[in-house]
């Protein structure tokens, strides 16, 4: 049976400095990215023991613990690709128009974007998906790993707002951490993640 496993970052620990330590990214990618994967896992362990004794009666903890871990490994996968050390500063194309469609500008759907993350009670994620119902853009707030997202949507731009991944460099003040985020964005990533969610094509873009 296949497991999940922790992706290679596709930069040193060190890229993202200033705007985000390589002790934050060493801890993050290697310690708390590596227990998602880890309790994904186990958790599909567990379930597979479930199965062959015929015992369900730990089913509903099982559940939760593969929703959650499940979904802490994807978004981190997801966080990697969409920084850059790189970074060119602004959307383009497609991508830029479709923000200026559903958000009015690029600058109103960035102070949405920020204003959801910085809104974020406890620990969660701010998340720009494409609704494919709706053919539209939507920003979300996501809570812990897997909670508050309608179903269906294609996460596109991911923000992690847990306390992990920012208090080393930025402490509580969570509008400096999100400032910072703004300059490492890799809009390249975002534009062929929205590409792919358009055509129907992105699940093989999901985490890489």
């Amino acid at each position: 049976m296949s497991s999940y496993t922790l992706p290679d970052l596709p930069y040193d620990y060190a890229a993202l400095e200033p705007h985000i330590s390589a002790r934050i990214m060493e801890l993050h990618h290697s310690k708390h990215h590596k227990a998602y994967v880890d309790g994904a896992n186990n958790a599909l362990a567990q379930m597979a023991e479930a199965r062959e004794a015929g015992n369900f009666a730990n089913i509903n903890r099982l559940e939760k613990d593969l929703a959650f871990h499940l979904g802490g490994h994807v978004n981190h996968s997801i966080f990697w690709t969409n920084l850059t050390p790189n970074a060119n500063g602004a959307p383009e194309g497609e991508l830029e128009s479709a923000l200026q469609e559903f958000f009015g500008s690029v600058e109103s759907f960035q102070a949405h974007f920020t204003g959801a993350s910085m809104g974020i009670q406890g620990s969660g994620w701010g998340v720009l998906s494409w609704d494919p119902v709706g053919a539209r853009l939507i920003i979300q707030q996501l809570f812990d790993q897997q909670g508050n997202t309608a179903q269906g949507t294609i996460p596109l731009l991911q923000l992690d707002m847990w306390e992990h991944a920012f208090y080393l460099d930025y402490q509580n003040v969570k509008a400096d951490y999100v400032a910072a985020f703004w300059k490492i964005v890799n809009w390249e990533n975002v534009q062929q993640r929205f590409a792919a969610a358009r055509s129907g094509a992105s699940a093989t873009l999901l985490i890489s």
